[in-house]
């Protein structure tokens, strides 16, 4: 093992390195602002460490490229932003039945449609969820600063690699394009979590045969001696379709099981000062920054504020914030979007606790003193 090393590198950098280390070799992608950092990293990167980069017409092609990639047992990445996160929902939804294990990067910008391409916002909180149709399971990890764009890429590969499914890296442009000293893993540090085969032919041809108790089946490189299929249609053990209404239901609901059966190992979250608060502020990603500093300045004001920060935004850490909703008077939500993360906030709250909210979506950011007006009010 070699030993860590100190380097200066932006948000969208990080993510490259990240990907790298857990063992991504394949990138699918279209340049689009904020994120294009990512695109023209892999493409440096790949080669250097065995690895291919293609840049692809366009986003929908894309994510298909990475589905097939993935299938035949490459880790794959696409990384985009707003308008080609929009794009990418159809065929996520595909991986999603499929169990196609990929990760998707989006360096979140002010919307809708092109909207502000270089500002910052978070307003594809709910997209990341909800994006594509039907009942699926969804990972979603947001970093809020470059270390943790580092370490949540490498997170997000191995829970996409455990649990069979893509996971979505919801980035803004705060944290894509922010600088910041960080620390990279030395050689032999980081431990990928490896893809679950199968040795047997006879077994391989079943990729989606559940056993042991296993909420993820094994999957065997598409090619790779054993013949089935992948659809995005309801299938059996085999892969090919079935119309059968108690395959359907059994595999439908072990997508879901697969999240909700893990979710203490899933869910991250972060707190600070919430020991004693009285008003406990939820944020997520480059926003939680100024929340930090605004609390620090609160504190020294005599307001008892804290900050709750989920990295796992999806699923959303329910049990912890309501555990706090029970602890606290008031709960303020911060995010650059309409109301987005505060639905899940009431949610969890429950009428327990009051839930207020700041949101702003003119692609300017918060400052910490913006935060701290509300606190002061709040806590009259």
């Amino acid at each position: 093992m070699t030993e860590r090393t100190r380097a200066l590198m932006q948000g969208n950098e990080a993510v490259v390195e990240g990907a790298i280390a857990a063992g991504m070799r394949f990138f699918a992608g279209y340049p689009i602002t904020p994120s294009t950092e990512i695109a023209e990293g892999c493409a440096l990167r790949l080669p250097q460490v065995g690895g291919k980069f293609i840049q692809m017409e366009d986003e929908l092609a894309s994510m298909a490229a990475v589905i097939g990639a993935s299938a035949a047992g490459v880790k794959s990445m696409t990384a985009t932003s707003g308008p080609g996160f929009s794009l990418k929902q159809e065929n996520i939804g595909y991986a999603a039945l499929a169990e196609i294990p990929c990760v998707i990067v989006d360096v979140q910008r002010a919307g809708p449609s092109t909207g502000l391409p270089t500002s910052p916002s978070q307003g594809d909180y709910m997209q990341a969820r909800w994006g594509t149709h039907g009942d699926h399971p969804v990972i979603a990890l947001s970093p809020s600063s470059v270390q943790e764009a580092y370490t949540e890429t490498i997170r997000a590969f191995d829970l996409s690699e455990k649990y069979r499914m893509p996971v979505i890296l919801l980035m803004d442009e705060i944290v894509g394009h922010m600088r910041e000293g960080i620390e990279l893993a030395g050689r032999g540090e980081v431990k990928p979590f490896e893809r679950q085969t199968c040795a047997d032919t006879a077994e391989a041809a079943k990729p989606y045969k559940m056993r042991n108790g296993e909420l993820a089946p094994r999957m065997t490189p598409f090619g790779e001696g054993a013949f089935y299929n992948v659809t995005g249609l309801i299938h059996g053990e085999d892969g090919f379709p079935t119309n059968d209404h108690g395959i359907a239901a059994a595999q439908c609901m072990r997508l879901m099981r697969k999240i909700e059966e893990n979710e203490a190992e899933i869910e991250r979250y972060e707190t600070a000062a919430m020991d004693d608060a009285d008003v406990c502020i939820v944020t997520f990603g480059g926003t939680a920054r100024s929340v930090q500093a605004a609390v620090e300045t609160a504190r020294a004001e005599g307001i008892r504020a804290g900050m709750f920060r989920p990295v796992t935004v999806w699923p959303f850490p329910e049990k912890a914030m309501r555990s706090i909703c029970e602890r606290v008077k008031k709960i303020v939500v911060v995010e650059l979007n309409y109301g987005q993360m505060k639905l899940e906030v009431e949610r969890a709250a429950a009428g327990v606790c009051e839930v207020l909210h700041i949101g702003r979506v003119d692609g300017a950011t918060f400052t910490p003193q913006d935060i701290l007006n509300k606190l002061r009010e709040v806590a009259k």
